[in-house]
């Protein structure tokens, strides 16, 4: 039998829970933890995983977590791995409740995620709600400044719950650049945002470059095509004002990064970045086949919407770094283009699909017609 139990907030210990000990035949807990015994073991993750799977059918086993069991913790990934019969969970206080509480924040108006141990921000609630709270490590913070440089100072505010539930607990707004605490004690950030946006753009919204922008109904079409998901990664190759990363990411959430070598439209989309308040982004500047190989993490989805024609050269370099269930969606709006795309395709042996879309937009009591030029999309699949 295996009960898991949270030791609530403060110093790593038993002092906050209220269980007989000498009922158990084995106490697993964390190595930084101060209690000792006969029967205690002091484990990491792996071990105590390892341990509590080969024993929790001979043995009365009590797993001690830290915090709360059901709050981003191990012991709820152990639980999930034995028959509900055999687990038995006690709850204590997390450092989100625990937080909440002391500044009077209701938990409906909290999205929360962890970066502990993690280097991948959740999108998906990053700024979905007033505010945000993030379990940090001691690399959270120059990540998270990494996140928001786009963002003004005063479009939102953090604050630090340092140490809780010890006696020098500190609870206070900070700047992300503070050098004030030592980071490898546990703490959390909670994220005030001071801004709304729109999910949709109008054309208007952009800094563009003599009004070289692709257009919001095309927009729409490329984003719909390429069937984004949270927090997948999209490349965006020749992004121009960026319209297209940035209204993937207001309306999908997902993380950016974008290739422009233009300097004029780089700056433009440096602007248009700040103005939708873009996080978590990357914007490469200069020739977007340079910077290809560097890349680390491969993408989900990739939309090609310029570069020239040693992008389109690439186009086979580009469909083999996607994810194993990715898609990439090049654009054109020249034959000039759409010719030497299918030429470099066909030479890969890749299997595509062409659409081309023919817009036209009436203004006024339908006096004034605007046909946009023809716009021709090809999708590859992984």
């Amino acid at each position: 039998m295996l009960t898991i139990a949270g030791n609530g907030m403060g110093e790593y210990d038993f002092s906050n829970i209220e269980l007989d000990f000498c009922k158990f035949d084995r106490i697993v807990c964390d190595k930084n933890f101060k209690d000792s015994g006969n029967n205690v073991l002091k484990l990491s993750y792996k071990e105590a995983k390892e341990y509590i799977l080969s024993h929790h059918e001979d043995e009365n086993i009590l797993y001690v977590v830290t915090g709360s069991p059901l709050f981003f913790s191990a012991g709820a990934l152990i639980a999930k791995q034995l028959p509900k019969e055999k687990v038995k969970i006690i709850n204590n206080t997390s450092s989100k409740d625990y937080l909440l509480e002391k500044l009077m924040i209701s938990e409906n108006d909290v999205g929360f995620f962890s970066l502990h141990g993690r280097n991948r921000v959740d999108l998906n609630e990053f700024f979905r709600k007033k505010y945000t709270l993030v379990l940090c490590d001691e690399k959270s913070l120059d990540r998270l400044k990494e996140t928001l440089k786009y963002l003004k100072k005063d479009d939102y505010s953090v604050r630090i719950g340092y140490k809780l539930g010890y006696t020098d607990e500190v609870i206070k707004e900070i700047d992300l650049t503070s050098k004030e605490f030592n980071l490898k004690e546990p703490y959390v950030l909670l994220f005030e945002k001071r801004f709304e946006v729109n999910v949709l753009s109008e054309d208007s919204e952009f800094e563009t470059e003599r009004g070289m922008i692709t257009k919001k109904l095309k927009r729409a079409i490329t984003l719909q095509s390429l069937d984004l998901m949270p927090n997948e990664i999209l490349w965006d190759v020749g992004s121009g004002s960026g319209s297209c990363a940035i209204e993937a990411y207001k309306r999908y959430r997902v993380k950016t990064y974008l290739f422009e070598k233009n300097p004029t439209r780089i700056e433009f989309i440096k602007q248009n970045l700040t103005n939708h308040k873009v996080i978590d982004t990357q914007l490469f500047e200069g020739n977007a086949e340079e910077f290809f190989e560097s890349m680390d993490e491969s993408p989900d989805k990739i939309f090609v919407g310029g570069g020239g024609s040693e992008v389109i050269k690439k186009l086979p370099y580009l469909h083999d770094r996607l994810k194993s269930t990715g898609m990439m969606l090049i654009s054109a709006i020249t034959l000039k283009n759409l010719s030497l795309m299918i030429e470099v395709l066909n030479s890969a042996n890749l299997e595509y699909e062409v659409s081309s879309y023919s817009i036209t937009t009436y203004k006024g009591k339908l006096d004034l017609i605007e046909p946009q030029r023809m716009l021709f999309n090809i999708l590859v699949l992984k």
